[in-house]
Formats: structure tokens, C-alpha cells, sequence
């Protein structure tokens, strides 16, 4: 196809080409190719650039070959083309209109005739037809030619029988053309269009097309002209149903993949209301017609129109058509399509009914829409979810409205004015009056949802009396019932139709916990966060008044329960509970005195603890009552300790902070998310007083749930390290074996207690009596039935009573694994607000536990997040941190001996990952033990000292620990160390650098492996290049190792392997900078041993043509002045003679080419002279190409020693292409060159 088109490009200009103008405008003829690309914004470029040089240039020549190419171009082979060339021809004759339509309309018919094209392009020329009426269309001139307009439209007619290629592509256009001419309808079109308009009942475009008319056209085709085309003067009537649900069906079908709503049922909806005849359409035609066909298109395309008719229909149409039959099948539809792989139809519906509530600002019109859907249920469930994100396009008023009615429902669940529907399944499975309590809990448990999802969506516009009263309605239900009505309580005037049970109680109270939460992170009301500040941040949880929402509900509890005549509590306070209540308000009441005077988030966070755990009493008062009176008592004490600074009575009693982290601890364990974020808000305030012995405490339970296995890691740790890499293993097989020696165990003892059954009821048959089952009777058959069936029931209840333990011990290792999480975000809030804090170093080793045991242990997503939250905590937040403890004081020695135990360990972990850690751990340690350097403390010191500075750090102690790990990295054919971190150690401290760098010399030869010799060779390299090292060791000390180096490299031995030459590139790179900088500091360091070592290098290694060795190795070389031998620049000329032909310009060839001259046989005799003269000058013809780059390669000779080189490079090739695969034809033609020669 694309050969086609671009024959087709190419020789259309020709003919015109002798005029001579558009052969020399190149610009106006790339508009046309920019009209075929497929970028949109490509071709509206070139329409509107084609019409700006047509305009400007005015020229007839140029004009007459436009309309040419635009209406050549309408029938183009690809599918982006055709619009572009049609906008174009409408724009063009937009501008010009001296040019007329009926000229451009011949020439469209002309180019694109049906009868004469050839049979594959009947395709093209059908869209050629189409969109050039098209193109006539967008012209905006139509009206003006009404024959035009007749012929457009008997062209359209023609063209849409073809309905395989254009489907109803015609009759749209048609529809188009109605809607834009007006005054030639009757004139003209009404006579083209009598017979489409007259068979309108049988296909749904030609239905379509006499609405538009009636829609456009209402003077003419009044109810007489209308009787006489279809024979009935109304559309919709009693005798045309029939005839319109079979349209209806047909168009259905029609849109079955496109899954879209045809135009023709929308538009018969609304001549129905137009007709009054609305009623008659949607019992007869939709109800009666459509759902009697099995659920499929029909039913989509009813529910489709049932959307888009929610704009047009009233109020009572509105309730009447959503508590209909329709209703009821969309309802049946949403539960069947939850099954995996059915289509579903209701994100649809939520875009209709969005839409809908977006555009109509009558809010009893939406009222009526949003309780239709909520009614729609199945046993009582409704349908739409209870997060419906619809509410947002609600007026205040239908708001407020829709509200009343949820909780109007929820108090007397009338079930009879809901369209309640159930399944086939459900109605076999459930009868009776269990089926109406159970519809009455479903109702209840999604209304408390509903109500509780609109205050936590955002978008919805709400008051904050709004709020309130939702939050006041469930807290009510939730914990209290009314006796009596009461004024100052107005949930007590609601009363129950049918009491509240446990179950709606416990849905109501997770609901109110869960409102709860949302009220926390509401942010303030528009009205008063307009004023604010842009930059400044709004706190969430507040009303307007800057009061908490929470405070507000615990003043209505305290209202409830200083009420007991007209309220009664579903779970009465005891009075030590009453008590605690009371202090919580008395504590609370105290704290926002203090905060007057100055609020800090200290105090605010207290509050929030204090009003949540009293919300929670409500929920689990004997639970929290302890919790409380523990936190009244800190929260005292913390006041007392700021107002008077009392010294601290030892033994006595424990820190309050202590006790606090103890009760955030116990509330942590509570299944409540605001609870959580309560508590990480009040730790966060009480940060700055944290001791250690309540940093202990956390710690502890954090690990509180592993075994007691870690006693045995001194014994693990002595072990070698090929055996700790099998023992995970191991474990896990032995764990396997014990499990399947179990199940053997119970199999076994199945088997003998059925063997006592059996042999009871005389069942088995024994050698001795030969007797059999036949011989039993009815009762002994009966009794050994119910032996058997007792003995299986038994051994099933035993088997489930072991499932349901191992589910028991799964989740409660959840629930741990949970709970430690929480924990975790205390340590994560601690490590961050103080992280220059002493304590934070107590953390180092019990997060490395942490990341150690998360290692080895299960692989649960569960333990997986909790692993990486450590890890992240620990690397990111304590090591990487750029806050640190810089105030060591005497605690000098004890960080020495962690360095020294975490170094230890390190070598003696099996996991390169976990190693990683410790070894952090490690330079965090020291970074601690240096402090703040002169820089960052601003002190006037030279670099010098600035760069020997290391604080507290014992220097030589701390040298002699890293540089035993160095020498198990070099020693140890297994190490978890690695060179890389060495190499930050290195670049992090340049002082313990210099202490080890003799360490890594010494291996560079006296590595356990050639591995482990070319990492010595790196880390060497690293250390010498760092330019605070070579201010370290100006002087002698550095010209002794740079000598010491020099020695070492000297003593290299390669052999052949692919680990050697990783090595041999390694020690290139140190020789390559270490002969470097003794040549440009000259130093007195001699060189001639690692000359003689590296020039042997070549007789061992086989350098290949490329590479980084050789690229090193040269490198170095050159230092020497040794440069790259000749023998390799000829190995890169073959490149030239391989890769010419494809180069060439097309049609001509090379000498060595042309068959004449090869197969001549008379030139066999003086086959010499012929090579030797020919060679050369096809030499001279490829070096014509690439003559600067060989001038520096080749020197210039005679004749006879260029040609030398030919004869090599071609039986080389000769050789190649046997084993290398290649084309055959360059290997095949080099061969009979050789031949000759």
C-alpha cells in the first residue's frame, strides 16, 4: 500500500510541472504532503497556511491545481489523510467564493465515480463521495446552492446502501446537512427526501433522519404532511409502538461494541414529551418492549436512555420512572455484573447521574434522583455504594433534605416504599421474618456508611451544623436510647419503628470512631480560610471557632449523661468510670486555661489524648479506666515539673515520662487509626523530655514477640561461615519433617482406632475364620454405620480444631507484627525531632537486631513493610542524618567498644546486606565520636589541622579495628565486606585512610584471591587520588608509598582467566596513575622494574583488537614512550575495504567488481602484472573518501608495496568468513579474487 501511495505522490505533479511555477515552489507543494501526515496539528497548519499563500499569491494556475490535488486526495489509501484533504477543500472554498460549488461537486463525481473505478479502490471512492460532501458541507455555502444541496443529498442516498465500508456515516451527514439549510427544505428537499422520510419505521437511521426533520422543520411537516408521509399524523401513538421497538432493538444491536446511547432513542424520548405522549413511550415501548428480550443490548440501551432522560423529565415523571420496572432491572443487572468478566453498566450510570446533578440547579429535581437510587434495593441493601461520589454536586438544600431522609429511614425503615428486589438464590435461601429483620440491619448498616462517607468526602459543600448533627445522630444511636423527649436533645424526638440490635449498635459505634477520624483531619470552612494566609499552614480538626470537633461531642456526651430521665445509656458508667469521666473534663477544662496564656502544641496534643480516651470509655470503659487515671497522674506531674524544678528522689517512683510512653504504648494497641495519630502527636510534644529508660521500654516491646533463640548466636557465630549459609535451610526442612512426622502420627492413630471399630462390630475378615461383611445383618450393619460415622466426625473436628489453632497463632503474629509497626512510628518521630539527642545512639544496636532477624524470617508482605520501615529509619533518618550527637562527654569508652563489637559482628555475618548496615552503623559511630569539625564550627584552624581532626576518636584503636576487617576482607575467601565499603570509609575519614592504606598495599599481592588482590588495587587507587590523602602525606611519606606501591605492582604474574584480567585491568588503572603522578611530581621513585613487568605483559595476555585492557595497557605504555605497535593500525584498514559497497552511489560498481575483467582469459599469463596494477588504483579509489583520516595512517610509497597489503587482507577475510557467518556474497567475491591473483 505504501509503494502505491508513493508512486501516486510522485507522478501526479508531473503534468503540471511544464508550467514552470510550481516546478520552482517547492513550499507550495509541501503544503499538500503535510494535508496526508497523520499529527492533527500538522494538517490544521497546512490548511490555514495553503489558504494565506493562495490568498496572497492569487494566481489561477496555482488555484485550478489545488482544487486538483484536494479532490484527488479525498479518496486517499490512508485514513488520516481524508480529513485533512477535506477541511482543506471546505476552507479553500470558504475563502474563494467566486468559485462554485457545482463545479467542485462535478469534479468530486468525477474523479470518484462509482460505475467506472477500478474494483479495489471502490473503497476509496465511496469516502472520496463521502467526504467531499463533507467538504461542501464545512464550506458554509450550501445554502446558497440549493441544487447542490439536492445533489448532495441524492449522493448521500446512493452512498448509504454501502453500509459494510460507510455504516451510517451517510445518513448522519444528511442530518447535518437538514440542520444547516433551512429555507430550501421544502423547495428542494422534502421531494429528494419523500422516500427515506416515508419508509422512516424501518431502519433506525431513516427514523432518525424524519426526527431531525420534525426537530427542524416543524412548519412543514405539520400532523397533514405527516399523515400522508408515514400515515399518522403523531410519531408516538398505539399503533406505531410496535413498529418503534423493533427500531429501537435495531439500533441496540447496531451499537453493541460501541457501547453508546443512539441518537434516535434520545431524541424519540424527547418528542414523546413533546407529544405528550411520554407515558405511552416508556410503559409500551420500553417496559412492555425492550425488557422482554433477554438482558443484553436492549436492556443497556433502556438503562442509557433512562440516564440521559433525567434532565428532561419533571418531577413526578422523575419519581415515577426511578421507582419503575427499569429501576428494577438495572438494580438486578448491578448484582449479577459483579461477577468477574461481566460487563458492567453502572460507571455509566454514575457519569449520567453526575452530570445531571452538575447541570441542574433545582434541588427538588435532585432530591428526587438521589433518593430514587438510594430506594433501589436488594433485601434491603441499596444498590448505589456508600461511597457515592455524586453527593458533591449537591445544593445545600437537597443536601439538607437527603440527609433528613437517611435518617428518617434509618429510625422507621419503611421497606414498603423502597424498590426492594432479590435474586433467584436469595429467595430459595431466605423466607419469612428473618428476611425482614436481616433487610432492616442491611438498610441501617448502609445509611450509617452513607452518612458517615459524606462528612469524610471533601468536595461535598457542608455547614458545619451539618457535621454536627450527623456526628451528634450516630454517637446518640451508637451508645444511648431515648426514654422521653426532650427540648435540649433533639435525637430524642426520633423514635424507633424497630429497636436497635448488637449488630447495627456495633456498626454504628466502628462508624462513629471512623466519623470520628475525618472530623480530625477536616480542614476549615471555606468562609474562613479564605482570609487566611496563603503560605500559612491551616490546622485541620477545627471548627470556626478554633475549637476541636471532638470537644464539641464530648460537651454532648456530658449533656446525655447529666440527663438520665429523658436518656438511658446502652452501657451504664459504674461510678469509678463516672469518676474518670469527670476528672477527664475537670484535666481538660485546666489544660486550655494554661493554653491561654500561651498555646503550644504540647498542651493541644494532651487534650486531644485526654478527649479521645474519654470518647473511648463509651466503648471499653474497663479497659481505659486504669489508662485514665495513669494519664491524669502524668499530665500532673509534667505540670508540676515545669512550674517547679524538684530534683529527682531516686528509687522512688518512675519518670512520667516513662508512665506516658507506657500508656501510649497499651493505647497503641487498640484497632483505631485515630488513636495512632493521636498518640504519634503527643510523643512528638514529649519528645524533648523522652529518658532513657523510656526509649527501654519502647524498645522492649519492640521486641517483645521473637524467641529465644538469640542465646545461642555466641555459639552460631563461632561456627564456620559455609555452614551458617546452610542452616536457614536446614531449619526449614527439619520445621517440614515435623510437621509431616505429625500428620503421620495422627494417620496412624486414625487407623488404629478405626482397626478397635471394626474388629468390635466383628467387620474384619481373619485368616483363621474366613469370615466377611456378608455375613453381618441390618442391625450390626446399622450399628458399625454409626460407629464409623461417630469415629470420622470425631477425627474432623479434631482436624478443625488444629486449622482454626494454626489460624488462632497466624493472627495473633499479625496482630504482634502490627503492633510493633506502631511502634516504629514513635522510634521514627524520636529519631527525627531528636536526633542530636545522646539517647538516639541506643537505638543503633537494637535496630540492627531488628534488620537481622527481618532477614532470616518469613516472607509475608506484613514482615516485608515492617523490614524496610527499619531499614529506612536506620539508614536514612540516623545514619544519613546531618543532625548528630556531637557531645560525646564520658561516655568515650562505650562507644569505642560498640564500634568494636559492631565490627566484630560484622565480620562474622554470612548476609552482604545486612553487613552493610552494621558497617554504617559503624561510620555513624565514629562521625559521633569525631563530633563537629573546625569547619562546620566556624574555628579559625588550618586545612591541615582542620583535616587531622578527629575528635574523640582514639585513632590507633580505632585503625587497628578497621584494619582487621580489612585484612578478613583480603584473607577471607567468603567475606560479607566489601571493597565498596572501605571506599567510603576512605572518603568519610582521610586520617583512618591513611592508617590503612599500607594494609591495602601489602595485599595487592598477598590477597587470598586474584578477586580479592584487584580490590586492594582499587582501594589503593581510591586512596591516592584523594586529594585530602595527599595533603596528609606530603613529603617523604608520600615518595615511601608511592616506592611501596611500585614494589608491589612489580611483582605481578598473570595467567589465563577471565577473573586474572579482571584484575590485570585493576592494577593497569592504579600503574597507570601512579606512573602519571610520578612523572609530573617527579619523585625518586624508580619505574624500570614495572616497565620490564608490563612490557612481558604482551607475551602472556592475547590482547584483543579492542577493549578496556588494551586500552589501559597502552595508556600506560605511552607514559613509558612505548607506543602502539604498527601491526595494529592495519587491523582497523580493514574496516574500509569491508564496508565500501554499501556506501557507493547507486549503479555503480569497483573495479574488483566488473566480471569482464576477472574472466577474461587471455590476462591469465600476466596475472601478476594485472594484480599489481590494478590494486592500486582500486586503492586510490577508496582512499579518495576517507583520505584525511589515512594520511596520518599511511605513508606515501610506490605502486608495488601499496598493493602489498590487498592480497593479506583478502585471503584473511577468506579465512574469516568460514568461521563467522556472514553474508555469502562478500566472502564468495573476495574468493575469486584471490583466485586470479
Amino acid at each position: 500500500m505504501s509503494v502505491e501511495m508513493v508512486e501516486v505522490s510522485v507522478k501526479t505533479p508531473e503534468p503540471v510541472r511544464p508550467t514552470g511555477i510550481l516546478q520552482q515552489n517547492r513550499v507550495f507543494l509541501d503544503f499538500f504532503w503535510d494535508l496526508a501526515k497523520p499529527d492533527q496539528e500538522v494538517r490544521l497548519k497546512a490548511v490555514e497556511n495553503l489558504i494565506h499563500y493562495l490568498k496572497t499569491n492569487n494566481k489561477a494556475d496555482e488555484l485550478e491545481y489545488t482544487f486538483k490535488r484536494l479532490v484527488d486526495g479525498l479518496g486517499h489509501t490512508r485514513e488520516t489523510a481524508r480529513p485533512g484533504f477535506s477541511l482543506a477543500l471546505g476552507q479553500v472554498l470558504s475563502a474563494f467564493e467566486d468559485i462554485s460549488l457545482q463545479s467542485i461537486f462535478d469534479r468530486i463525481k468525477e474523479k470518484h465515480n462509482l460505475q467506472t473505478v477500478k474494483k479495489k479502490l471502490v473503497r476509496n471512492a465511496m469516502f472520496g463521495n463521502l467526504f467531499g460532501v463533507l467538504a461542501l458541507h464545512q464550506s458554509g455555502r450550501l445554502s446558497k446552492e440549493p441544487l447542490v444541496v439536492l445533489r448532495c443529498v441524492q449522493l448521500l442516498q446512493s452512498l448509504s446502501q454501502h453500509r459494510q465500508h460507510l455504516k451510517d456515516l451517510p445518513t448522519k451527514t444528511m442530518m447535518d446537512i437538514l440542520n444547516e439549510v433551512t429555507e430550501v427544505f421544502e423547495e428542494v428537499l422534502l421531494g429528494a427526501l419523500q422516500t427515506d422520510l416515508a419508509s422512516a419505521f424501518r431502519t433506525p437511521e431513516q427514523l432518525h433522519l424524519l426526527l431531525v426533520a420534525l426537530q427542524r422543520f416543524p412548519q412543514t411537516l405539520k400532523p397533514k404532511k405527516l399523515k400522508k408521509l408515514v400515515g399518522f399524523s403523531t410519531i408516538i401513538n398505539t399503533d406505531t409502538i410496535p413498529k418503534l421497538t423493533e427500531v429501537l432493538k435495531m439500533a441496540a444491536r447496531s451499537v453493541k461494541k460501541e457501547c453508546v446511547l443512539p441518537a434516535v432513542a434520545l431524541d424519540l424520548l424527547k418528542l414523546s414529551l413533546k407529544e405528550d405522549s411520554f407515558q405511552l413511550f416508556w410503559n409500551k415501548a420500553i417496559i412492555n418492549g425492550m425488557f422482554k428480550e433477554q438482558p443484553g443490548p436492549t436492556h443497556y440501551l433502556s438503562f442509557r436512555l433512562l440516564g440521559s432522560a433525567l434532565p428532561f423529565l419533571s418531577v413526578a415523571q422523575l419519581k415515577e420512572v426511578l421507582s419503575g420496572e427499569v429501576m428494577m432491572h438495572y438494580g438486578e443487572h448491578v448484582i449479577s455484573a459483579q461477577k468477574p468478566d461481566r460487563f458492567k453498566l453502572a460507571p455509566e450510570m454514575d457519569v449520567y447521574v453526575s452530570d445531571f446533578l452538575q447541570g441542574c440547579e433545582d434541588s427538588e429535581k435532585q432530591l428526587a434522583v438521589m433518593v430514587g437510587f438510594s430506594s433501589l434495593t436488594n433485601q434491603g441493601y441499596p444498590v448505589v455504594p456508600s461511597v457515592w461520589k455524586v453527593v458533591q454536586h449537591l445544593q445545600p438544600a437537597a443536601l439538607q433534605g437527603y440527609m433528613e431522609w437517611l435518617k428518617n429511614m434509618f429510625l422507621q425503615p419503611q421497606l414498603d416504599k423502597l424498590l426492594d428486589f432479590s435474586t433467584r438464590k436469595q429467595k430459595d435461601s431466605h423466607e419469612g421474618r428473618e428476611q425482614g429483620e436481616n433487610a432492616i440491619f442491611r438498610l441501617r448498616k448502609w445509611i450509617v456508611s452513607r452518612l458517615a462517607s459524606i462528612i469524610d468526602n471533601h468536595q461535598v459543600k457542608k455547614q458545619e451544623e451539618l457535621i454536627m448533627d450527623v456526628a451528634r445522630f450516630v454517637f446518640f444511636h451508637a451508645f444511648f436510647s431515648a426514654k422521653k423527649a426532650s427540648a435540649d436533645i433533639v435525637e430524642t424526638k426520633g423514635k424507633l419503628s424497630v429497636p436497635l440490635d448488637d449488630k447495627t449498635r456495633g456498626v454504628l459505634v466502628n462508624s462513629f470512631f471512623g466519623l470520628l477520624l475525618s472530623m480530625h483531619h477536616l480542614p476549615p470552612n471555606d468562609e474562613t480560610g479564605e482570609g487566611a494566609a496563603v503560605n500559612q499552614k491551616r490546622a485541620l480538626g477545627l471548627t470556626s471557632d478554633g475549637t476541636m470537633w471532638i470537644y464539641h461531642l464530648v460537651q454532648y456526651a456530658q449533656v446525655l449523661l447529666t440527663q438520665p430521665k429523658s436518656v438511658q445509656s446502652s452501657q451504664p458508667f459504674s461510678p469509678e468510670q463516672r469518676q474518670a469521666w469527670d476528672s477527664m473534663l475537670e484535666s481538660v477544662a485546666n489544660l486550655k486555661k494554661k493554653a491561654k496564656k500561651g498555646q503550644t502544641a504540647e498542651s493541644r496534643a494532651f487534650q486531644q489524648l485526654f478527649l479521645l480516651v474519654g470518647m473511648h470509655l463509651f466503648k471499653a470503659p474497663e479497659e481505659l479506666l486504669d489508662v485514665m487515671k495513669d494519664l491524669q497522674n502524668c499530665v500532673d506531674k509534667a505540670q508540676e515539673k515545669k512550674t517547679k524544678k524538684k530534683k529527682k528522689k531516686q528509687g522512688e517512683e518512675p519518670e512520667w515520662v516513662e508512665v506516658m510512653v507506657d500508656i501510649l504504648l497499651s493505647l497503641l494497641s487498640q484497632p483505631s487509626r485515630h488513636m495512632r495519630q493521636v498518640c504519634k502527636t503527643v510523643f512528638s510534644s514529649i519528645c524533648p523530655h523522652v529518658t532513657a529508660g523510656a526509649l527501654t521500654a519502647m524498645l522492649d516491646d519492640d521486641k517483645s514477640d521473637e524467641s529465644d533463640d538469640d542465646s545461642d548466636e555466641d555459639e552460631e557465630e563461632e561456627a564456620m561461615e559455609d555452614e551458617e549459609e546452610g542452616e536457614e535451610d536446614e531449619e526449614e526442612e527439619d520445621e517440614e519433617m515435623e510437621d509431616e512426622e505429625m500428620e503421620e502420627e495422627v494417620d496412624q492413630n486414625f487407623r488404629l482406632e478405626l482397626m478397635k471399630v471394626l474388629q468390635q462390630q466383628n467387620a474384619l475378615a481373619t485368616e483363621e475364620d474366613g469370615s466377611s461383611d456378608e455375613d453381618m445383618d441390618d442391625e450390626a450393619m446399622m450399628e458399625l454405620d454409626k460407629s464409623l460415622a461417630a469415629l470420622f466426625s470425631e477425627q474432623k473436628k479434631k482436624t478443625q480444631a488444629k486449622k482454626d489453632e494454626k489460624t488462632k497463632l497466624k493472627k495473633e503474629r499479625a496482630l504482634v507484627r502490627d503492633f510493633k509497626i506502631k511502634v516504629l512510628d514513635l522510634i521514627e518521630v524520636f529519631v527525627a525531632r531528636q536526633a542530636g539527642s545522646p539517647l538516639v545512639l541506643g537505638l543503633v544496636e537494637p535496630l540492627l537486631n531488628i534488620i537481622d532477624r527481618g532477614m532470616s524470617s518469613g516472607s509475608d508482605q506484613q514482615e516485608q513493610d515492617f523490614l524496610r520501615r527499619t531499614a529506612d529509619i536506620f539508614r536514612n533518618q540516623l545514619c544519613r542524618s546531618k543532625v548528630y550527637c556531637r557531645t560525646v562527654g564520658d561516655r568515650q569508652e562505650e562507644l569505642h567498644d560498640l564500634l568494636e563489637k559492631l565490627m566484630t559482628k560484622t565480620q562474622k555475618l554470612s548476609d552482604s546486606s545486612v553487613c552493610l548496615y552494621y558497617f554504617s552503623a559503624s561510620l555513624y559511630v565514629v562521625k559521633v565520636l569525631r563530633g563537629a569539625t573546625p569547619s562546620e564550627t566556624k574555628k579559625d584552624q588550618t586545612a591541615e589541622n582542620s583535616l587531622r581532626f578527629m575528635g574523640n576518636v582514639d585513632v590507633d584503636r580505632v585503625s587497628s579495628i578497621f584494619r582487621e576487617a580489612l585484612t578478613s576482607l583480603m584473607s577471607r575467601r567468603k567475606s560479607p565486606l566489601t571493597a565498596q565499603m572501605f571506599i567510603d570509609l576512605f572518603t568519610r575519614f582521610p586520617v583512618l585512610c591513611v592508617s590503612l592504606v599500607d594494609t591495602a598495599v601489602q595485599h595487592i599481592i598477598s590477597g587470598v584471591r586474584e578477586h580479592q588482590q584487584g580490590q586492594a588495587c582499587v582501594l589503593v587507587l581510591r586512596a591516592m587520588q584523594s586529594r585530602e590523602v595527599q595533603e596528609l602525606l606530603r613529603g617523604p611519606q608520600w615518595t615511601e608509598l608511592c616506592v611501596k606501591v611500585t614494589g608491589q605492582l612489580a611483582q605481578l604474574g598473570p595467567t589465563e582467566s577471565k577473573v586474572v584480567k579482571e584484575k590485570v585491568v585493576k592494577t593497569l588503572e592504579l600503574c597507570q596513575f601512579l606512573v602519571k603522578l610520578v612523572l609530573q611530581q617527579k619523585l625518586s621513585v624508580e619505574l624500570e622494574p614495572l616497565q620490564k613487568v608490563l612490557q612481558s605483559l604482551t607475551s602472556i595476555i592475547t590482547f584483543k583488537k579492542t577493549g578496556k585492557l588494551e586500552d589501559t595497557y597502552w595508556a600506560v605504555m605511552k607514559h613509558f614512550g612505548v607506543m602502539k605497535p604498527k601491526v595494529e593500525k592495519t587491523k582497523s584498514d580493514k574496516e574500509p575495504e569491508q564496508v565500501p559497497a554499501p556506501k557507493k552511489k547507486k549503479g555503480f560498481l569497483p573495479e574488483t567488481k566488473k566480471r569482464k575483467k576477472r574472466n577474461k582469459p587471455i590476462l591469465e599469463p600476466a596475472a601478476d602484472n594485472s594484480t599489481s596494477t590494478n590494486a592500486p588504483q582500486a586503492d586510490k579509489g577508496q582512499a579518495k573518501k576517507k583520505h584525511d583520516k589515512k594520511t596520518k595512517q599511511k605513508r606515501p610509497a610506490d605502486g608495488a608495496t601499496a598493493s602489498q597489503p590487498s592480497p593479506a587482507k583478502k585471503s584473511k577475510t577468506q579465512s574469516e568468513s568460514k568461521t563467522s557467518k556472514k553474508k555469502k556474497k562478500k566472502p564468495k567475491q573476495k574468493k575469486v579474487g584471490g583466485g586470479q591473483m
